[in-house]
């Protein structure tokens, strides 16, 4: 692997420390997220990628960090505070998961920092500047000044800190710069803090054609003679907070909706845990901020020049097309448009599967739209866990139940970081005269489902819509997932169970296809494994094909460790965390991992079991899902497990979907049996998943054009 000197490994166990410990079987979670984000930005490295789809890449591992710091190094951070002795699968206490996380953490925030020190420089060298404070002429400073006096100081309020002043709440993710002064009539020292608002933009575009930005606190710092009159400057440095932003469901929360409006309140002004210090700050000011934010559980670090690397999503946006990936148009699904766009008869006539982001997310919100406007449609049921912002699903639920339709949505507070939009989608919803629904107190509805009642010749038709990814026509554009159509009377009395379980706790009886969480799911999934075992034992072939977000799952990992010492060939796709040890003598010969991490964010789930055949074949199981191989999806959520029965859906899937992503060399890494991921060396045919979807028409709902389609990807797996 040709990694730049600068990006450091990811640190793991020496080899006679795995030997000694008790529990090898496993990688650790939160290390193997620390490798997933390193691997994102690896991404930020690739020369192979315009420049700004790098700063992209390296935003997003900014912005991954922070989270990951609020949520799961809180909740550690919480168990240490607790003295709660819970050990993760591979046996670390919460203290020693710190320390390593810790330290893995920083020498990632260092290479955050060299990434950005290289691809300044080239993006200097292709006439995107991030001016330095050296670098501004008078011009510029000029202007600059102009812009801050009107623009920029009106919102400023500095606060002295002294003991008349109390120190000031830092919200979380908040931006501050802290000065050092001397007051030039008595040389009186003060301090003073200026909190930069999030409503400034972090970086300030200078009129003209040339792309030349100054972030906001470069200009800050460059007036505060303006901000402080009478006073000499003798240091100025930025500082950044992290706070715990995880929210815990009490058992006696009887209002779900207010505990959760209080709980959004109270997490703003979460426990510090991470205090970000500028480079350079002069040491009497950094004690001051150690003495008032870091306490006994803040993690205090130098972090770099820059903070808060996520922010450099903003020069993303700069008009370069050049300096960015070519633009794709999805496409409508073809099967549709063969029946003038009317998406009931297209899907009565034959199940449809549509594969994101090549193909539009529209064919979603046109299933929707049609069903508001439909006269004959007398019901709708829709989950929402991520909707975003701006939701035509939302506009079209709201325009059924104007019409006098019974609809019911599901909506899911409990969607870490999206609970207030939740809220006040709910609310608009509510208002509308849509029956909102809440799910369980302890448990979150993860399924993507939306179910369609339609009164057809004198008799009730219901038609389903199952997702892999959420309900968000904004992710839908950088997400691989997939969304299935159908008719089937089966599915559709299922889909009524599982609505009525979450609405009315009412828990389903005889479920012909689905397999939901938490009820039978996890023994589902050990089943089928357990007959691929059963086939390796009997002689004939036996293989697993899955592909999903994370696993975690302790009793699934030893599961898949069972299967491969009978002899099941078991490839995995796992593009973020992966606890599973592969390629390991006596537990996992029999098993390959592989990671992807490209243009699209990959985030299907589809598993494949060969029930004693080879694999690509027709004979195999085949299933998609919304739930990832986590102890949460098996035991916390609801989620659903659906069979593809029909067979041309059945062969796009497996033999299109699923090959291309085990054929994929260009943007895939392999795990070790050490913890270290490896990227793989293209062939001679190098072949890239996404470039390849992108090009070539997908089989999927293309209706009569699939006839002069030939057949796709039928390469060997080796």
């Amino acid at each position: 692997m040709n990694r730049p000197a600068h990006i450091a490994p990811l640190a793991v166990v020496d080899d006679d420390e795995i030997a000694a410990e008790p529990n090898d079987r496993y990688f650790n979670r939160e290390l193997s997220w620390l490798a997933f984000n390193r691997r994102v930005l690896e991404e930020a490295c690739n020369g192979a990628h315009p420049l700004l789809e790098r700063l992209r890449f390296l935003s997003i591992c900014g912005s991954n960090l922070d989270e990951f710091f609020m949520v799961r190094v809180a909740g550690l951070k919480g168990q240490q505070a607790q003295d709660v002795d819970r050990r993760s699968a591979d046996g670390l206490t919460p203290g020693q998961q710190l320390g390593a996380i810790v330290a893995e953490a920083d020498r990632l925030m260092e290479s955050q920092q060299a990434v950005w020190g290289d691809l300044r420089t080239l993006l200097d060298e292709a006439g995107v500047w991030v001016l330095r404070r050296d670098a501004i002429d008078d011009a510029a400073s000029d202007w600059l000044e102009d812009h801050f006096r009107h623009q920029i100081f009106p919102i400023l309020t500095p606060q002295a800190l002294d003991p008349a002043h109390p120190f000031p709440f830092i919200p979380n993710r908040g931006l501050s710069v802290i000065f050092d002064l001397e007051r030039i009539a008595d040389g009186e020292p003060i301090r003073e803090l200026v909190m930069l608002p999030a409503t400034t933009p972090r970086f300030v575009r200078l009129p003209g054609d040339e792309a030349r930005y100054v972030s906001v606190e470069t200009i800050v710092k460059r007036f505060a003679p303006l901000i402080f009159p009478g006073y000499v400057v003798h240091g100025a440095a930025a500082f950044r907070v992290l706070r715990d932003s995880d929210i815990e469901i009490e058992e006696e929360a009887e209002d779900l909706v207010r505990y959760f409006a209080k709980a959004i309140k109270r997490r703003r002004r979460g426990r510090v845990i991470r205090l970000e210090l500028e480079t350079g700050m002069p040491d009497p000011l950094a004690a001051v901020l150690k003495g008032e934010l870091g306490g006994t559980d803040a993690i205090i670090t130098e972090s770099g020049h820059l903070l808060g690397i996520a922010d450099l999503d903003a020069l993303v946006d700069e008009d370069r097309p050049d300096l960015k990936f070519p633009p794709m148009t999805p496409r409508f699904p073809e099967r549709i448009r063969e029946f003038d766009g009317d998406c009931f008869a297209a899907i009565s006539a034959k199940d449809i599967v549509v594969h994101h982001p090549y193909e539009s997310f529209e064919v979603v919100l046109a299933f929707l739209k049609q069903a508001a406007a439909d006269p004959d449609v007398i019901a709708i049921k829709q989950t929402l866990y991520r909707a975003g912002k701006q939701s035509a699903v939302i506009n079209a639920l709201v325009a059924a139940a104007e019409a006098g339709k019974s609809v019911t949505a599901v909506v899911e507070l409990k969607a870490r970081f999206d609970e207030e939009q939740n809220l006040l989608w709910a609310s608009q919803l509510e208002r509308a005269g849509v029956q909102v629904v809440y799910g369980f107190i302890d448990w979150k509805t993860h399924a993507k489902v939306s179910m369609v009642v339609r009164r057809e010749n004198g008799q009730v038709r219901t038609y389903c819509h199952f997702g892999t990814g959420n309900y968000h026509p904004v992710t839908a554009r950088i997400y691989t997932d997939i969304s299935y159509f159908t008719a089937d009377q089966q599915l559709g009395r299922d889909a009524a169970q599982m609505f009525n379980y979450v609405t009315g706790y009412v828990e389903p009886r005889d479920m012909q296809c689905l397999s939901l969480s938490p009820l039978g799911l996890r023994r589902r999934l050990t089943g089928l494994i357990d007959d691929e075992i059963a086939a390796a034992r009997a002689g004939r072939p036996a293989a697993i094909w899955a592909k999903m977000n994370s696993l975690v799952d302790p009793a699934i990992i030893d599961k898949l460790y069972e299967a491969s010492g009978a002899g099941v060939q078991i490839d995995l796709i796992i593009r973020g965390i992966c606890c599973l040890r592969p390629q390991t003598e006596g537990l996992s010969e029999n098993i390959r991992v592989k990671s992807i991490v490209g243009r699209f964010l990959e985030h299907s789930r589809i598993w494949a079991f060969g029930a004693g055949k080879a694999l690509p074949n027709d004979g195999a199981k085949l299933f998609i899902s919304s739930a990832d191989w986590m102890p949460r999806n098996f035991d916390r959520r609801v989620e659903y497990m659906l069979p593809i029965t029909n067979r041309t859906v059945h062969d796009q899937i497996l033999d299109q979907v699923m090959v291309a992503n085990l054929l994929d060399d260009e943007q895939s890494w392999i795990l070790g049996p050490d913890g270290e991921y490896t990227r793989i060396v293209p062939g001679e045919r190098p072949f890239n998943l996404h470039r390849y979807f992108m090009t070539n028409p997908s089989l999927s709902g293309r209706g009569a054009a699939l006839e002069k389609v030939p057949t796709l990807l039928l390469r060997t797996i080796s």
